[in-house]
């Protein structure tokens, strides 16, 4: 049975990682998938990979400019949006100390900014019965070092979750939460860590998950998939957390 038959989705920042793995799950349960992503190159590439029932746009959602076009860009694909996936952020590292203006507003612009005016501007294309998605992480659930800043923005997504919920109910749309633990991802390309920090960083979580492995971001999609469809349609407000047991457990 195709959980999605018929709907319209849109994922943002869906060219790779837990993105991209959603938008194939989408389409597997018959979804017609937009996505979006920062350049023209990595929008096509994804796109003959996702097959014809996958469209893109390129939307930066660090860019103000971009936000405010997004619903006149998703217009000209679609007159109607069932399904929004706000799935674009990343995450860079420093100490209290060399925290900057620029460390931070490059993840507020991204993660809190980019998740508030996307929801903003897609919302008046959603009708009765439609679902968002939004990303938290377990950062908000534990005290990371080096991660202060990627921390207070992940919770401010998760603040949204609950405030949005409560702005949306008489519009019965629902609004979820999926929270990612350690995913076998392209995650930190575009952090500021070097390949000896993120290999110490792995090891250093790898012992901690009970489950005794990352995630693949397929099991992450089949849960965004599942908050998606009817399955879960009496969940309104929820953070579903998948990560393997970490950190809530201890070994």
């Amino acid at each position: 049975m195709q959980k999605l038959k018929n709907k319209v989705a849109l994922i943002t920042g869906a060219t790779s990682g837990i993105g991209k793995a959603t938008a194939l799950d989408f389409i597997e349960n018959g979804a017609t998938v937009i996505i979006t992503g920062r350049f023209q190159n990595t929008i096509d590439e994804t796109i003959k990979e996702l097959g014809l029932n996958a469209k893109g746009i390129v939307s930066d959602a660090g860019k103000m400019s971009d936000l405010l076009e997004l619903n006149s860009k998703v217009r000209t694909l679609t007159p109607q949006i069932d399904v929004l996936y706000v799935n674009a952020g990343f995450g860079k590292y420093a100490s209290i100390e060399t925290i900057n203006e620029e460390h931070f507003d490059e993840q507020f612009n991204v993660i809190v900014k980019g998740t508030l005016f996307t929801v903003q501007q897609i919302l008046p294309l959603m009708k009765e019965g439609s679902s968002i998605i939004l990303n938290t992480s377990i950062v908000t659930e534990i005290g990371m070092p080096n991660s202060a800043v990627y921390s207070a923005a992940k919770s401010a997504v998760q603040s949204f979750v609950k405030t949005f919920a409560a702005e949306l109910a008489s519009k019965k749309i629902r609004i979820n939460a999926v929270s990612p633990g350690p995913i076998n991802t392209n995650y930190f390309e575009r952090s500021n860590l070097t390949q000896e920090q993120i290999e110490k960083f792995a090891g250093s979580v790898f012992p901690q998950i009970p489950l005794g492995r990352f995630a693949q971001p397929s099991e992450v999609a089949k849960v965004v998939t599942f908050l998606a469809s009817d399955d879960a349609s009496f969940m309104h407000g929820s953070e579903v957390f998948v990560d393997g047991g970490f950190p809530k457990i201890k070994i």
